[in-house]
């Protein structure tokens, strides 16, 4: 059997009526098994699908002429020059299934629509208080516009709508119970005026099942994740699945105080907030912080060596990747032993998360 590396925890609430692939629905649990693995790797054969899956030739065969009949994967070129006839690569179709992701943060709002294999189609970045409605034209226009940059034919095979949602009310200013009742609204609002279902599930979680699902994390089987916010948050991944154990804590040491320190030195820190290629140099106060932060993961995995042998650590972040890339390279010298690896969706991992959701639920074994 296959580890399967990248279901992350089922979403707080799944919309339980069908709506587009009708006509590409998965209903065998073998279909799904064989789905999740081209998942992992791309480029397998038949033949390599059935040893690491244990079914037999037969039934693969069955299973691949049926997805490749739906759309959902792809034949590639014949592989020549080996003994026996020429071997066939499968892969996931990227036009297969697509997905829209959302992600509410502390300061803008991320809207991206995502094919089959997580390659971002469509971006949109919105301003975002908490001070709004969640009625809001622009919000619901940018939704509307990611389904709409797909060509009308493809519209069936939009899979749903991902929506990650920040658990910690301090960061948007909100009661639990006023964040609740936003949320709740924002989830009912969307499949409401959209039209498809809407998947659910904490932004960070989201970002860790991104990361997993189709960025750097995709091989490793347990590692502690973080992610790189307004705060800095983790959590603990093991044989593949994302627990919200103590490890699923926040700490104030994240973008956020970054910027309050270079407030303090009285300059202007809006580049913090921007998507973009890099940062410029903040000085002295980005060297503290740097410092703060990664002391922080630091304390975060020496806590949990005792019970978890924690060896990998993924940093995922929209900060820019060389930030990231300098983090990681400083724990790895203040920790021999530790593998930090930078995430490589470098452009609203939450967001990207969250379209993954669908294609979880729809398509993969759980």
């Amino acid at each position: 059997m296959p580890d399967m590396r990248f279901a992350p925890p089922n979403p707080l609430r799944i919309a339980d009526r069908a709506s587009g692939l009708n006509a590409v629905s998965v209903r065998s649990y073998n279909e799904r098994l064989v789905l999740s693995l081209l998942l992992q790797s791309k480029d397998i054969t038949r033949l390599e699908i059935g040893e690491r899956t244990g079914l037999s030739a037969q039934t693969v065969s069955v299973i691949v002429r049926s997805l490749e009949q739906e759309g959902l994967i792809a034949k590639g070129e014949a592989q020549r020059g080996r003994v026996g006839p020429p071997t066939v690569p499968i892969s996931l179709n990227p036009e297969g299934a697509y997905s829209v992701g959302i992600s509410v943060g502390h300061r803008q709002v991320e809207v991206v629509l995502v094919d089959f294999v997580g390659s971002i189609r469509s971006h949109t970045v919105l301003p975002f208080s908490a001070a709004q409605d969640t009625n809001h034209p622009q919000f619901m226009t940018a939704i509307a516009k990611a389904i709409a940059d797909l060509p009308r034919h493809l519209h069936s095979r939009i899979a749903g709508i991902g929506l990650a949602l920040p658990g910690d009310e301090a960061e948007l200013e909100l009661t639990p119970k006023a964040a609740r009742e936003r949320f709740d609204a924002l989830q009912e609002e969307v499949e409401r005026e959209i039209g498809y279902p809407v998947y659910v599930q904490n932004d960070i979680t989201a970002a860790a099942g991104g990361e997993s699902m189709f960025g750097v994390a995709k091989h490793l089987s347990d590692y502690l994740f973080f992610y790189l916010g307004a705060r800095l948050h983790s959590r603990l991944v093991l044989n593949h699945q994302i627990y919200n154990t103590t490890a699923a804590v926040s700490f104030d040491v994240g973008i956020l105080r970054l910027e309050q320190e270079i407030r303090k030195n009285g300059n202007s820190p809006s580049e913090l907030w921007e998507r973009r290629a890099d940062w410029p140099s903040f000085g002295d106060a980005e060297i503290a912080w740097q410092r703060e932060l990664l002391e922080q993961m630091k304390s975060s995995i020496a806590a949990l060596k005792p019970f978890v042998p924690v060896a990998s650590v993924v940093l995922s972040s929209y900060a820019p990747q060389a930030v990231c890339k300098a983090i990681c390279r400083e724990l790895e010298q203040a920790m021999p032993g530790i593998n930090a690896i930078a995430g490589n969706i470098e452009r609203s991992p939450k967001a990207v998360g969250a379209a993954g959701l669908p294609f979880s639920s729809r398509f993969m074994v759980e």
